[in-house]
């Protein structure tokens, strides 16, 4: 089949299976450009599929050549459907990473179960004995309680008041007004449940009481502050909530791993960039596409892989941490620089469809989003009639 892509509300619903593995193959040729560090030998990634997730993956693999175990939600292919972009970039991880002789694994299910983390845990004690990192990046919209039973769903609602914004519309590369509703208790409460830190917390204490852990163990999850211009609709949304509980987490968790294991619970602040979930969140796509254009002037504006390389090299396996007053990790560093931050909030408040192109690098926060799914590189040919069942008879252990 020919594949283009369908952008539906901001969703792209298909994906391009080459266009995946360019997109792992070119974060794997940045890390294997830059210098091998010393890190983690086995390494669980719970959401390692896109995104940041898929980042750490590649930085530690190809950094400092870590075994790595994935755990993550996917679509297969199935007829004229693609499947979803982290199928196929679990794939071509593989790929790669057999090719360069690395160790790996991928579980692909429901993370939040106690069937999946006994899986992997079984496979852990089988293959690695004890693992020596963890990294949480999962990214779901809902969650079911694996001792409960009970299913919960998150929502991206503001707090106390409706606000009121833009945001961008892909297809027509356009400014949109959007509102964006205050939450109900509830709504707050179902967010944290999802996106907060009580599945970190279970996997963790879950491979503790399996004796899982080595000596040294630390585990990150990565968290998202963005700047005041943001924080009604994010930090001080539900969103921003759920966050806080997995800075809550940690803290909990903290002291725990320091006596047991001489290890340590991290929280990390990313960068905004281009991922399927930031570009579904009400008005953050403006803040995302006037940030890009800044950034990238000023020559600090940085990928997923950059980033995540740049963590694990210099601060959580290097000498060259930047912590915050609440222990947090902070690569988002460059972009909360207090003058790229009063640039961004001046465009934001003129900012329309006549400047838009002038004001925002609108059609690099759009690429980057088509990126994700396997599109707009330009040595991918999208006219080529792309063989599904072939490509499909990769095997996916």
């Amino acid at each position: 089949m020919i594949i283009k892509p369908v952008i539906k509300n901001n969703i792209c619903i298909r994906v391009h299976p080459l266009g995946c593995k360019e997109n792992v193959k070119r974060q794997i040729e940045y890390v294997e450009s830059q210098e091998s560090f010393k890190g983690p030998k086995n390494v669980l990634i719970i959401g390692g599929s896109s995104g940041y997730g898929l980042a750490s993956r590649i930085s530690l693999g190809f950094g400092c050549k870590s075994n790595t175990i994935n755990v993550s939600f996917e679509v297969e292919p199935k007829k004229n459907k693609t499947g979803t972009a982290g199928w196929w970039n679990n794939v071509y991880f593989q790929h790669y990473a057999k090719k360069a002789g690395l160790k790996y694994k991928d579980f692909v299910g429901d993370a939040f179960s106690l069937e999946m983390k006994d899986q992997v845990m079984t496979y852990i004690k089988k293959e690695y004995g004890k693992i020596d990192l963890l990294i949480y990046s999962l990214a779901s919209n809902r969650r079911t309680d694996p001792y409960t039973g009970e299913t919960y769903i998150s929502t991206l609602k503001s707090i106390n008041k409706e606000v009121k914004g833009y945001t961008i519309d892909i297809n027509n590369e356009l400014l949109k007004e959007e509102k964006m509703e205050a939450a109900t208790p509830e709504e707050i409460q179902n967010t944290i449940k999802v996106m907060g830190g009580e599945d970190w917390k279970i996997w963790i204490d879950m491979l503790d009481e399996a004796d899982l852990l080595n000596e040294g163990f630390k585990t990150v999850a990565y968290t998202y502050l963005g700047s005041p211009a943001t924080y009604e609709i994010y930090h001080h949304g539900t969103i921003g909530m759920a966050k806080n509980h997995l800075d809550e987490t940690a803290a909990v968790m903290n002291p725990i791993l320091k006596k047991k294991y001489n290890g340590e619970a991290l929280i990390s602040a990313s960068k905004a960039i281009v991922t399927k979930a930031s570009v579904y969140i009400p008005i953050f796509p403006v803040y995302g596409a006037i940030l890009y254009k800044l950034m990238k002037e000023a020559g600090t504006h940085e990928g997923e892989i950059e980033q995540k390389y740049r963590l694990f090299k210099d601060m959580i396996y290097g000498e060259q941490p930047i912590i915050d007053e609440v222990n947090r990790l902070r690569p988002d560093n460059l972009e909360q620089d207090e003058q790229l931050q009063e640039k961004v909030k001046e465009i934001l408040a003129n900012i329309n469809n006549e400047n838009l192109h002038e004001l925002s690098d609108i059609k690099g926060f759009i690429s980057d989003f088509m990126k994700i799914n396997g599109f707009d590189f330009e040595n991918v040919d999208y006219n080529e009639d792309v063989d599904m069942d072939a490509l499909s008879e990769i095997e996916l252990i």
